[in-house]
């Protein structure tokens, strides 16, 4: 009895579980999976994290570096001595003076010995002339100018999702359309069915209706083909399972929006080059600091040691005493050897280089201004352009629903006109046509108002997911 319970009580843990795994995702969640799923935007994340790298590499310029270094090996050192011509001045009553001839002294030190070195070195900038300073400030421009082309990134993601979860929408009311229309024909194919025992119409007439039915089979397999293909583009879109996506059961309804604000200053394309000429403003500074001087501070500890080593002479060290030179001192080593100081550097000229550097972040000025201006105004006639097509989009809906409305009350008139006779089944198959075209070109003019919806918002940069 404990293992059933305990076995139960897994079950009723796990059918939620799978209940919630097949649920139907969210137009919300369907966009943030696609944010997460993008390619195109991870890259921009991943190159941002250059800008952030910099950033940090700036940050520690000022910190300490220190070094230790060390060598050790055989060393061996050779000198030539040739003496000039000395003179040796008399000492009255005691030496009547002398002249040493040049090269008298001429021979050959050589040193040689094990040696080791060890070297431990610190250095901290002090002052960078201020160019450190400009290109922090303009590292963070260019940092928030790459964030908000991220954002624009983020925009159109969101309308390729809405757009695809939009079309799922279209695909199924246009299967409630054809559903109805079969019912419809279904119902008329009886009377059909009845009116051609009464002789009130032709086999040929049955079989145009019968043709009819076969049109709408064919149009509902086409459906099916469509369907398949939106849920392959949401799943490569979002990365989440089709089973769940085949769930998705939206409705199409129409945007409201107004425009409170004409102006595209908030556009992410103009604020990220209002930002990217504020970095070239910074990095112009920067590269006009090239001549200040740079103040360093820096400490040193060295360790010199020789060992096993020899000090000899290649001739005799004093004429006519046949001796040479030939020591073996003891190992000798030099520690502490301690210094510690500032320096600095001072590039007075540096071949124009600066200059160039200067002039080449002038001109970057120069391109992003530009295409500012050329932003500003194809955005200005963006806006205007997707005013009018949301303006005309509403009016297309009420005159489509006008078309329903007509298209509807014309078959249902036909149908009374076919089952007393008076009306062909051309006639009928003629108005639910009409009646089928009408309802699917409503519904296919609140997809483009949807469409164009968004698009405006995206002109005032006020595209919200909740919105949709």
């Amino acid at each position: 009895m404990k293992t059933f319970k305990n076995n139960l009580g897994k079950l009723l843990l796990f059918f939620p579980l799978v209940f919630s795994a097949q649920q139907a995702p969210t137009l919300q969640e369907l966009i943030d999976s696609a944010l997460v799923n993008d390619g195109s935007l991870t890259q921009q994340t991943l190159e941002n994290k250059y800008t952030k790298l910099d950033d940090q590499k700036l940050k520690d310029v000022f910190l300490p570096k220190v070094d230790i270094s060390g060598k050790a090996g055989y060393l061996y050192a050779s000198a030539h001595l040739k003496s000039p011509e000395i003179g040796i001045p008399p000492i009255p009553g005691v030496f009547p003076g002398a002249v040493i001839p040049e090269g008298q002294l001429d021979n050959n030190l050589n040193i040689s010995g094990l040696s080791a070195l060890a070297k431990a070195e610190a250095s901290v900038l002090l002052y960078s002339g201020g160019k450190v300073k400009y290109l922090k400030e303009a590292n963070r421009e260019k940092n928030i100018s790459e964030n908000l082309l991220m954002q624009k990134s983020r925009d159109e993601i969101i309308t390729e999702v809405s757009k695809a979860y939009d079309q799922m929408a279209l695909v199924q009311e246009s299967k409630k359309v054809l559903d109805e229309a079969k019912k419809r024909l279904d119902i008329n194919r009886k009377t059909a069915d009845k009116a051609l025992g009464y002789g009130l119409i032709t086999p040929y007439d049955r079989k145009k209706i019968e043709l009819a039915q076969a049109t709408l089979d064919s149009k509902l397999v086409e459906y099916e083909g469509k369907k398949e293909l939106l849920i392959t583009q949401i799943e490569i879109l979002t990365g989440i399972e089709r089973e769940r996506i085949a769930l998705i059961q939206p409705q199409l309804q129409t945007i409201s929006y107004e425009v409170l604000d004409q102006n595209i200053e908030n556009r992410v394309e103009i604020q990220a080059l209002n930002h990217g000429i504020k970095a070239t403003d910074y990095k112009i500074k920067a590269e006009e600091r090239w001549w200040v001087p740079k103040v360093q501070a820096q400490t040193s500890l060295s360790y010199f040691g020789l060992f096993n080593s020899n000090i000899s002479t290649s001739k005799e060290l004093l004429p006519n005493t046949g001796k040479k030179l030939d020591l073996n001192p003891a190992n000798t080593s030099v520690f502490p050897l301690f210094q510690a100081g500032i320096g600095f550097k001072w590039d007075v000229f540096d071949g124009n280089e600066g200059k160039h550097l200067v002039e080449k972040a002038k001109i970057e000025k120069e391109i992003l201004e530009n295409k500012k201006r050329d932003a500003s105004k194809k955005l200005n006639l963006n806006l205007a352009n997707n005013q009018t097509n949301y303006t005309i989009a509403n009016a297309q809906i009420k005159l489509k629903e006008k078309s329903r409305e007509i298209a509807k009350e014309g078959l249902e008139q036909v149908e009374k006109e076919f089952r007393y006779g008076t009306k062909t089944s051309s006639a009928l198959i003629d108005a639910e046509n009409d009646l089928e075209n009408a309802e699917l070109e409503l519904q296919t003019a609140i997809f483009n108002q949807r469409r164009s919806a968004i698009e405006l918002m995206k002109s005032t940069q006020n595209l919200q997911i909740q919105n949709l």
